[in-house]
């Protein structure tokens, strides 16, 4: 009996598994932090055989070359693939013998990238999954726009053809266990759900349902931005990651860390909005650490920054340490625990800033504020506040001075976001109200939603004259 354990990496949106059987076990698509895997392998009592990558990845560090080297597995890359370090070169058909009567078969599956490879967990010759990575996801397929912009409308069509050769090839009740798709900003499409099938795909999914001209279209019409820390993916992954570090890094008193914002680094609050709000280093930036930490915060920061991290607790400081590496920042230059009142010098106050709800926004009405919606693209078009400024949140560092003078509500889709605005707008100085609701509220409160840009013109019962897109 085979069996397939899951490697979660939720603040990403991705999964690495472990697949074996009684005595020799294949890692797929693993983290970077590889003492999970190890664990795991442990926990099973198998060998690790091989360690095998889909692709190139675009939007983390992989863990496989250093969990290869860590246990003498085979470290298995597709052929098509440009790296710059030994391994095993896989193609279309190529097997992969676990132990006996379990494999893993090799299908090209070109689309997310051209060199794109998913493999299929045989037991005694029949398929019992397959691992898509960022070929066939949940509902929806990985992006093909991640590797050169020439490429896209090419690799698009080749996406649609991968997922049909995967349907028309396995059968229905083949598990499929992609990498991507619980989150990740590599899904072209929203994906729902945690398990799947074959015969669950063909049914429902984009790639499958729609002709090939349809598909293509529809795609490339929903493409939104790419986290501007991925175009540094790929190169490391090509080079041959470094191996990890998680121990602590130095701890930075007071003093030290009103040097660090001086010279112009950044102090990162890894703690709750709330707490964030309510007090806090007065230049510090709010990325909570439950949440999309490594995505936003390695989005936003410019690439090689050095990074202090204010945590409450050890806990809270060493994971966040270990999902940072993830996305390469690997060594905070410093950090500290505690509270603000460690973390401020003699005679410093902290700032804060108050939050509110889309209810209390309506209230108050939107004469002299500016509303600021930190939603990506696609979000907005599908309703926005009226007279509301649109900027997204990973553009707003740059775009600071258009947003015009006044106190600024800032809300996004939930509150993690607009929590991040705010902070970047009370370090700049700007007076700031963070919106902690989800914008579905905003219509149930009458805050005047605008489904088209730009907004038609409508009498303005709170002092708003139109609609900023």
């Amino acid at each position: 009996m085979s069996f397939v354990d899951t490697i979660e990496v939720p603040g990403l949106g991705n999964r690495g598994y472990l697949a074996g059987g009684a005595h020799g076990a294949v890692a797929v698509d693993p983290p970077r932090d590889v003492d999970r895997v190890l664990a795991a392998v442990a926990r099973r009592g198998v060998r690790l055989t091989q360690v095998v990558e889909t692709h190139v990845h675009n939007d983390y560090v992989s863990g496989g070359l250093e969990l290869a080297r860590l246990t003498g597995a085979a470290y298995v890359v597709p052929a098509g693939a440009r790296v710059a370090y030994e391994r095993v070169p896989v193609a279309d058909g190529d097997v992969l013998e676990i132990e006996a009567g379990l494999a893993l078969r090799a299908l090209a599956t070109p689309g997310h990238t051209p060199h794109h490879t998913s493999y299929v967990l045989e037991e005694t010759g029949r398929a019992v999954a397959v691992f898509t990575g960022g070929s066939l996801l949940i509902g929806t397929v990985g992006r093909p726009d991640l590797v050169e912009p020439r490429l896209t409308g090419e690799l698009a069509r080749a996406q649609h053809a991968s997922a049909h050769r995967l349907a028309a090839e396995l059968p229905d009740g083949t598990a499929v266990l992609p990498t991507h798709g619980f989150g990740s900003f590599c899904s072209a499409g929203d994906a729902s759900g945690s398990a799947t099938t074959i015969g669950r795909e063909r049914a429902v999914n984009e790639a499958l349902v729609k002709d090939v001209d349809t598909f293509v279209a529809e795609l490339l019409a929903g493409l939104d931005d790419v986290p501007a820390y991925y175009a540094h993916m790929g190169p490391l992954n090509s080079g041959g990651p470094a191996p990890v570090d998680l121990t602590p890094p130095r701890r930075a008193d007071a003093a030290q860390i009103a040097a660090r914002l001086a010279a112009g680094e950044w102090v990162v609050d890894l703690r709750n909005r709330v707490a964030f709000a309510e007090g806090h280093v007065p230049g510090a930036l709010n990325f909570e650490a439950d949440g999309q930490l490594a995505t936003y915060l390695a989005w936003l920061l410019p690439w090689g920054r050095p990074v202090t991290l204010l945590a409450e607790s050890a806990a809270q400081l060493a994971a966040a340490q270990r999902e940072l590496t993830r996305v390469g920042i690997d060594r905070p230059a410093a950090a500290a625990t505690g509270t603000p009142g460690a973390w401020l010098r003699p005679g410093e106050q902290p700032r804060s800033f108050p939050r509110a709800t889309f209810t209390e926004l309506a209230a108050h009405g939107t004469r002299d504020v500016v509303v600021l919606d930190v939603r990506r693209n696609t979000e907005r078009a599908g309703g926005h506040i009226r007279g509301s400024l649109h900027i997204p949140l990973h553009q707003l560092r740059e775009r600071l001075g258009e947003i015009p003078g006044g106190t600024v509500w800032v809300h996004c889709a939930g509150g993690m976001r607009a929590a991040v605005a705010a902070s970047l707008l009370d370090a700049a100085g700007r007076s700031v109200v963070a919106v902690d609701d989800g914008f579905a509220a905003a219509r149930a409160a009458g805050a005047g939603i605008c489904n088209q840009s730009p907004c038609p013109p409508h009498p303005r019962p709170s002092g708003v004259a139109g609609c900023a897109s």
